[in-house]
């Protein structure tokens, strides 16, 4: 049965550290490897000794068991100073090592001197081989060197506990376990269960204590080979928490930027602090909701941070949240200064663009004037047909179904005063002939309607506003069309004819009804009224009529200011 306790510890002790090398990392703490090293050797060399079949063998298993015996219960310490933050010089740690070598060299002595065993005998007791002591001076060194390795062990825990809130307390109560249960071991075991070492099972109970620590550390721990670069130029911050806001850790450059994070313990929540929660917690939780949210600007007295928030993975898995926080005042000077100088160029750029199409819009109109000026009956018929289309246009904005864009309102006013360019390719002897036109007169009049969209086209090839383009040109092909299919050039019909065209019909119609010619007086404004109103649904497009009902009153408002 003892046998059996043996082995099983033995196996235990191998697939413990199986399992550690699955998950080692060699930013691990070296001397939790050793441990892990050390102990299948130790459990393996007390399984050789319980089956030793003399006294020779039983020695030679006996020195071995103070491999153990010493140098894994010094790891343990070094290990703890190590997790409690509790730095060795170098030399410390040489002269630690050095003092348990020599003890470890006197324990090879035994059965060849009496420095650390006075006299020892051999037998065998329920199948085990047991080992009958006389202790000798170098014997009582070692248990005084491993009873102090124990309390330097325990009041460094203690001191961790109540005194360093940048260690996770959780973690300090894990390392203080196996220190327990080896002093146990040690000192009290053989007096519990005569002839059976505890040892091999606190052993056991270490390397299992262990594999809860560095799972729990790695979280902790923010030094990757990454990280830590950062973190030594100092010119990265980095805090760290859990999924459950628990604070994990923070370089010194992050305590800087939020001193409040001096007065927050580790595991301890982010919110403990107001200062903290107010901007840290904050944008973690901005970050939990919508993953977009990773970069956030944080300005303190006169620098400018650049916070980035992602998460917390140990090898693939996300273990909570970190934040980093780097000095982006530089870089946010200068795109301050890039932005300044673009809004400048981009005032500049527009106020010339502005004087560019004013001076465009100014040379067409000017078009316009000049071959209206050839025309001795159409005198201020632009302008007036450019109001008339503009107080068309807003009555249909007030109809919300029409969905027209703001592009279209504007470009079709701005295209109203060409839409009689292509009269400048009319002879004067037509243009300005003081009557009516003859058939023949009357066709080659209708030709500045093609023509005009061809002069418009010539006139704004070169421009990049498509849009305004083409309704220019279709105000000026196509304002002649009618609704029936009667009109011309196209003889185009419905709403084949562009809205733009039909609208424009409206206004150019109304203006030469209401307006005196050589060849006829002005028309009354019920008259004109009921002359368009007939034409609906034949000359004109039939859904404009309410539109233009709305718009009469302004239309005779405006007609009337003329005379």
């Amino acid at each position: 049965m003892i046998m059996i306790y043996y082995n099983v510890m033995f196996l235990l002790s191998v697939l413990l550290t199986l399992g550690y090398v699955m998950i080692w990392h060699k930013h691990f703490d070296v001397h939790i490897t050793a441990i892990f090293i050390f102990v299948p050797i130790s459990n393996l060399i007390f399984l050789i000794f319980a089956e030793a079949q003399n006294l020779e063998e039983a020695l030679i298993a006996q020195r071995l068991t103070y491999i153990g015996g010493l140098y894994l219960i010094l790891m343990i310490m070094l290990v703890i100073f190590s997790m409690c933050n509790i730095r060795l010089k170098r030399w410390m740690s040489a002269m630690l090592y050095f003092i348990t070598t020599v003890v470890f060299v006197t324990s090879q002595t035994i059965g060849k001197s009496d420095i650390f065993y006075k006299s020892v005998s051999f037998s065998r007791e329920n199948g085990v081989a047991v080992l009958y002591k006389e202790y000798g001076f170098m014997h009582t060194v070692s248990r005084v060197l491993i009873i102090v390795y124990l309390i330097l062990s325990v009041v460094a825990v203690i001191y961790s506990y109540f005194w360093k809130n940048q260690v996770s307390n959780r973690m300090i109560v894990l390392l203080l376990i196996p220190v327990l249960i080896a002093s146990f071991a040690f000192f009290a075991g053989r007096k519990l269960i005569p002839n059976v070492e505890l040892i091999p099972a606190a052993y056991v109970f270490a390397q299992f204590v262990y594999i809860i620590i560095i799972y729990r550390v790695s979280i902790y721990d923010i030094t990757d080979v990454t990280v830590d670069s950062m973190m030594k130029t100092g010119e990265t911050g980095i805090v760290t928490c859990d999924f459950q806001f628990r604070y994990l850790g923070s370089n010194e450059f992050a305590k800087e930027v939020f001193p409040a994070l001096n007065d927050i313990s580790v595991d301890n929540q982010l919110n403990k602090s107001l200062k903290v929660a107010n901007t840290i917690s904050r944008w973690i939780k901005a970050f939990k909701d919508d993953e977009t949210k990773n970069k956030v600007f944080y300005a303190k007295d006169d620098k400018v941070y650049l916070i980035a928030i992602s998460f917390l993975y140990n090898g693939v898995r996300r273990r909570g949240y970190q934040i980093f926080i780097t000095d982006d005042t530089k870089n946010q000077e200068y795109i301050k200064l890039i932005n300044s100088y673009n809004e400048r160029l981009s005032k500049d750029v527009a106020a010339k663009t502005k004087h560019i199409i004013e001076m465009h819009d100014n040379l067409i109109l000017s078009m316009a004037t000049m071959v209206e000026s050839r025309d001795n009956s159409t005198g201020g018929h632009i302008r007036r047909t450019s109001i008339g289309v503009k107080l068309l246009i807003e009555e249909m904005r007030k109809d919300l179904s029409n969905e027209l864009s703001d592009e279209f309102c504007h470009d079709i006013v701005k295209a109203a005063p060409m839409h009689d360019l292509g009269k400048i390719a009319v002879d004067d002897a037509i243009l300005r002939k003081p009557g009516r036109f003859t058939p023949e007169e009357f066709d080659k009049m209708k030709t500045h309607a093609a023509e005009g969209a061809r002069i418009v086209h010539e006139i704004l090839k070169s421009t990049d506003d498509e849009t305004f383009k083409k309704i220019a040109e279709n105000v000026a092909h196509y304002h002649h069309e009618r609704w029936d299919g009667s009109g011309y050039p196209d003889g185009l019909k419905g709403e084949q004819i562009p809205l733009e065209s039909r609208i424009m019909a409206i206004a150019d119609v109304y203006d030469a009804l209401v307006s005196k010619r050589v060849y006829k007086e002005k028309m009354s404004f019920e008259k004109a009224n009921a002359i368009i109103m007939e034409g609906m649904g034949t000359q004109f497009d039939k859904s404009l009529e309410r539109y233009y009902v709305s718009a009469r009153p302004e239309l005779e408002k405006y007609y009337s200011s003329f005379e």
